[in-house]
């Protein structure tokens, strides 16, 4: 259970943070900047949600349950998995959670008309502030992907599909809001030449 008594502790004032295996990492340290571009994308989601909540109630209870599950992912990258024994069994993104988000895109997807083209990240609010979460969570999925490639940098397989899938379901969601794809605006490739 988490219990936030005093929001300031100085512990970084030295510009390092605690994992939750005990440690300590630098901010710019590239796991501090995935699960930190992470809690980024969680914001841009709270913010969609501002133009979701009450004109598209089924996509924003979506969207609930993924920035839940994006705090759960912070969890799990905040943690990285070591060879230290931990007195808790740390939280880690599972396969259903990534099934959840699969069902959710095909149920969303099952409206929209195949698309021909780019679309440019507009429409309506609601579309642009999912694009821009999108944006967000493919910066996230860089940072993980990034982590992976380093020695001794665990991330894994679950948490990876799911940030994956969490792009792919905003974009779905946004084109959803722009009434099922109609209000789309599509790239015209060389069209200001």
């Amino acid at each position: 259970m988490v219990k936030l008594n005093k929001i300031y502790t100085r512990t970084g004032d030295d510009g390092t943070t605690g994992l939750g295996s005990g440690d300590r990492r630098l901010k710019h340290d590239l796991r501090v900047e995935a699960y930190g571009t992470v809690d980024e994308a969680n914001s841009c989601i709270g913010l969609a949600r501002l133009y979701t909540e009450k004109e598209f109630p089924d996509i924003d209870a979506m969207l609930v349950r993924i920035q839940n599950d994006l705090f759960d992912l912070g969890a799990d990258l905040a943690t990285p998995d070591t060879c230290k024994k931990l007195d808790y069994e740390p939280l880690r993104i599972i396969d259903s959670q990534v099934l959840r988000v699969e069902a959710d895109i095909d149920l969303l997807n099952e409206k929209l008309a195949p698309l021909r083209s780019f679309v440019l990240p507009g429409g309506s609010p609601a579309s642009a502030a999912l694009h821009l979460a999108r944006t967000v969570a493919r910066r996230a999925e860089r940072h993980m992907v990034e982590l992976v490639q380093k020695p001794d940098e665990i991330v894994t397989p679950a948490a990876l599909k799911y940030i994956n899938r969490v792009s792919d379901f905003l974009f779905v969601a946004a084109r959803a809001v722009n009434d099922n794809g109609a209000k789309d605006v599509l790239w015209v490739p060389g069209k200001n030449r």
